[in-house]
Protein backbone atom coordinates (compact mmCIF):
# COMPACT_ATOMS: atom_id res chain seq x y z
CA UNK A 1 0.00 0.00 0.00
CA UNK A 2 2.79 2.35 1.06
CA UNK A 3 4.47 2.30 -2.41
CA UNK A 4 1.30 2.61 -4.32
CA UNK A 5 0.79 5.53 -2.37
CA UNK A 6 4.33 6.97 -3.56
CA UNK A 7 3.85 6.14 -6.31
CA UNK A 8 0.66 7.93 -6.96
CA UNK A 9 2.20 10.90 -5.09
CA UNK A 10 4.88 11.41 -7.33
CA UNK A 11 2.56 10.98 -10.55
CA UNK A 12 -0.37 13.50 -9.31
CA UNK A 13 0.16 17.31 -10.17
CA UNK A 14 1.34 19.30 -7.08
CA UNK A 15 -0.53 22.74 -8.43
CA UNK A 16 -3.78 20.84 -8.26
CA UNK A 17 -4.22 19.71 -4.81
CA UNK A 18 -3.83 21.69 -1.60
CA UNK A 19 -0.59 22.09 0.32
CA UNK A 20 -1.10 19.22 2.89
CA UNK A 21 -3.55 16.91 0.14
CA UNK A 22 -1.03 14.53 -0.65
CA UNK A 23 2.20 14.91 1.77
CA UNK A 24 3.34 11.31 3.33
CA UNK A 25 2.48 12.67 6.41
CA UNK A 26 -1.60 13.50 5.37
CA UNK A 27 -1.87 10.07 3.51
CA UNK A 28 0.24 7.34 5.73
CA UNK A 29 -2.63 9.29 8.56
CA UNK A 30 -5.49 9.09 6.53
CA UNK A 31 -4.26 4.99 4.94
CA UNK A 32 -2.87 4.02 8.37
CA UNK A 33 0.15 3.73 7.01
CA UNK A 34 3.60 4.19 9.48
CA UNK A 35 6.05 7.15 8.22
CA UNK A 36 9.06 4.88 8.38
CA UNK A 37 7.07 2.59 5.81
CA UNK A 38 6.18 5.98 3.60
CA UNK A 39 10.06 6.97 3.78
CA UNK A 40 10.87 3.39 2.41
CA UNK A 41 8.64 3.57 -0.57
CA UNK A 42 9.88 7.05 -1.28
CA UNK A 43 13.35 5.89 -0.92
CA UNK A 44 12.74 3.15 -3.40
CA UNK A 45 10.78 5.32 -6.22
CA UNK A 46 13.56 7.34 -6.02
CA UNK A 47 16.57 5.22 -5.92
CA UNK A 48 15.55 1.90 -7.19
CA UNK A 49 12.58 3.38 -9.63
CA UNK A 50 12.92 -0.57 -11.35
CA UNK A 51 11.18 -2.05 -8.41
CA UNK A 52 8.51 -0.13 -7.33
CA UNK A 53 5.68 -2.00 -9.39
CA UNK A 54 7.57 -5.48 -8.41
CA UNK A 55 7.20 -4.01 -4.62
CA UNK A 56 3.47 -3.04 -6.05
CA UNK A 57 2.74 -6.53 -7.37
CA UNK A 58 4.31 -8.23 -4.61
CA UNK A 59 7.08 -9.77 -6.05
CA UNK A 60 9.72 -7.98 -4.48
CA UNK A 61 9.31 -6.91 -0.42
CA UNK A 62 9.31 -3.39 0.36
CA UNK A 63 12.11 -4.10 2.80
CA UNK A 64 14.47 -5.72 0.24
CA UNK A 65 13.51 -2.94 -2.06
CA UNK A 66 14.56 -0.57 0.23
CA UNK A 67 18.25 -2.21 0.91
CA UNK A 68 18.86 -2.09 -3.08
CA UNK A 69 17.86 1.37 -3.40
CA UNK A 70 19.64 2.66 0.10
CA UNK A 71 23.04 0.37 -1.81
CA UNK A 72 21.79 2.61 -5.31
CA UNK A 73 22.47 5.50 -3.08
CA UNK A 74 25.18 4.85 -1.67
CA UNK A 75 26.62 4.21 -5.10
CA UNK A 76 25.50 7.43 -6.45
CA UNK A 77 27.16 8.80 -4.03
CA UNK A 78 30.49 7.19 -3.65
CA UNK A 79 33.53 9.29 -5.23
CA UNK A 80 33.77 7.18 -8.21
CA UNK A 81 30.09 8.44 -9.20
CA UNK A 82 30.90 12.25 -8.20
CA UNK A 83 34.14 11.99 -10.32
CA UNK A 84 32.13 10.36 -13.32
CA UNK A 85 29.54 13.07 -12.99
CA UNK A 86 32.52 16.06 -13.00
CA UNK A 87 33.73 14.20 -16.07
CA UNK A 88 30.61 14.34 -17.45
CA UNK A 89 30.00 18.57 -16.71
CA UNK A 90 33.60 19.74 -16.71
CA UNK A 91 36.16 17.11 -17.98
CA UNK A 92 38.64 19.44 -17.26
CA UNK A 93 37.99 19.97 -13.88
CA UNK A 94 37.80 16.25 -13.63
CA UNK A 95 41.20 15.61 -14.90
CA UNK A 96 42.93 18.55 -11.97
CA UNK A 97 41.46 16.05 -9.44
CA UNK A 98 42.82 12.77 -11.66
CA UNK A 99 45.93 14.74 -11.79
CA UNK A 100 46.13 15.60 -7.90
CA UNK A 101 46.09 19.08 -8.42
CA UNK A 102 42.74 19.89 -7.01
CA UNK A 103 40.38 17.56 -4.28
CA UNK A 104 37.26 16.11 -5.29
CA UNK A 105 34.89 18.34 -3.30
CA UNK A 106 37.39 21.38 -4.29
CA UNK A 107 36.18 20.22 -8.07
CA UNK A 108 33.00 20.18 -7.44
CA UNK A 109 32.88 24.17 -5.62
CA UNK A 110 34.35 25.25 -8.13
CA UNK A 111 32.46 23.55 -10.56
CA UNK A 112 29.03 24.87 -8.77
CA UNK A 113 30.67 28.40 -8.61
CA UNK A 114 31.10 28.39 -12.31
CA UNK A 115 27.23 27.07 -12.79
CA UNK A 116 25.75 30.13 -10.50
CA UNK A 117 28.44 32.65 -12.56
CA UNK A 118 26.84 31.42 -15.72
CA UNK A 119 23.74 32.26 -13.85
CA UNK A 120 24.24 35.46 -13.16
CA UNK A 121 25.62 36.53 -16.56
CA UNK A 122 22.85 35.58 -18.18
CA UNK A 123 20.51 37.26 -16.06
CA UNK A 124 22.81 40.27 -16.54
CA UNK A 125 22.45 39.88 -20.42
CA UNK A 126 19.04 38.75 -20.43
CA UNK A 127 18.15 41.81 -18.89
CA UNK A 128 20.66 44.39 -20.43
CA UNK A 129 19.27 42.99 -23.73
CA UNK A 130 15.45 43.82 -22.19
CA UNK A 131 16.18 46.99 -21.70
CA UNK A 132 18.22 47.81 -24.92
CA UNK A 133 16.70 45.94 -27.55
CA UNK A 134 12.72 46.83 -27.56
CA UNK A 135 13.05 50.59 -27.23
CA UNK A 136 14.99 50.46 -30.42
CA UNK A 137 12.59 48.22 -32.09
CA UNK A 138 10.09 50.78 -30.85
CA UNK A 139 11.90 53.67 -32.50
CA UNK A 140 12.43 51.69 -36.23
CA UNK A 141 9.60 53.56 -38.21
CA UNK A 142 9.37 56.93 -36.14
CA UNK A 143 10.92 60.00 -37.22
CA UNK A 144 13.40 59.16 -34.05
CA UNK A 145 16.69 58.64 -36.21
CA UNK A 146 16.24 61.94 -38.07
CA UNK A 147 16.10 63.69 -34.91
CA UNK A 148 18.94 62.75 -33.14
CA UNK A 149 21.45 65.39 -32.51
CA UNK A 150 25.17 64.94 -31.25
CA UNK A 151 24.97 67.68 -29.44
CA UNK A 152 22.15 66.84 -27.18
CA UNK A 153 24.14 63.26 -26.67
CA UNK A 154 24.17 62.48 -22.81
CA UNK A 155 27.30 60.32 -22.98
CA UNK A 156 29.61 59.40 -26.54
CA UNK A 157 27.67 60.78 -29.53
CA UNK A 158 26.72 58.14 -31.71
CA UNK A 159 28.83 57.90 -34.74
CA UNK A 160 28.55 55.82 -38.01
CA UNK A 161 31.46 53.37 -36.27
CA UNK A 162 28.85 52.39 -33.43
CA UNK A 163 25.80 52.34 -35.62
CA UNK A 164 28.23 49.74 -37.45
CA UNK A 165 28.80 47.82 -34.27
CA UNK A 166 25.40 47.71 -33.46
CA UNK A 167 24.24 46.59 -36.32
CA UNK A 168 26.67 43.33 -36.01
CA UNK A 169 25.43 42.97 -32.84
CA UNK A 170 22.06 42.69 -33.86
CA UNK A 171 23.06 40.56 -36.93
CA UNK A 172 24.43 38.12 -34.15
CA UNK A 173 21.55 38.44 -32.01
CA UNK A 174 19.60 37.13 -34.47
CA UNK A 175 21.59 34.48 -35.72
CA UNK A 176 21.77 32.86 -32.17
CA UNK A 177 17.95 33.59 -31.56
CA UNK A 178 17.69 31.65 -34.90
CA UNK A 179 20.40 28.58 -33.52
CA UNK A 180 18.21 28.68 -30.04
CA UNK A 181 15.25 28.30 -31.89
CA UNK A 182 13.56 31.38 -29.92
CA UNK A 183 10.89 33.23 -31.16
Amino acid sequence: MAMITAKACSLSDPSERSPDEHSSRSLSARLGISLGTMGKANMVLQHAPDLVDPVISGATGLNEAYTVAQENKAKANSAEAQLAHLREEAPELADRVVEGALTLAGARAERTERVEEDKRQRRVATRFLDELVPPLAQARGTRTFGRYDPAYASGTPITREIIAHATQALAEMDRVWQERDLP
